[in-house]
């Protein structure tokens, strides 16, 4: 059924791995700068301080792929119009 309507079945098409760095490389950031330094008590409190990591991991931790800007930094030097439609 699939192939009859061409789709692709697999994700192992050329450019998959590229597609998939910069979320493997989070994923990585996020145990290594988070998870594994803290002990959790509760779920609720697991979500409050992953929830904190990945804000700072937007708005204030430089980065070494956007030139040690943030990601919110470059994504507003990218889309500097997307602001002010906003």
């Amino acid at each position: 059924m699939l192939r009859d309507a061409k789709v692709q079945i697999s994700m192992d098409g050329r450019g998959r791995w590229i597609d998939n760095r910069m979320i493997e490389r989070l994923w990585r950031s996020l145990r290594y700068e988070c998870i594994y330094l803290n002990t959790f008590e509760t779920g609720s409190e697991a979500r409050d301080k992953i929830g904190r990591w990945i804000r700072y991991y937007n708005e204030r931790r430089p980065h070494s792929s956007h030139g040690l800007l943030t990601p919110e930094e470059a994504h507003d030097r990218r889309n500097p119009d997307l602001k002010v439609a906003a």
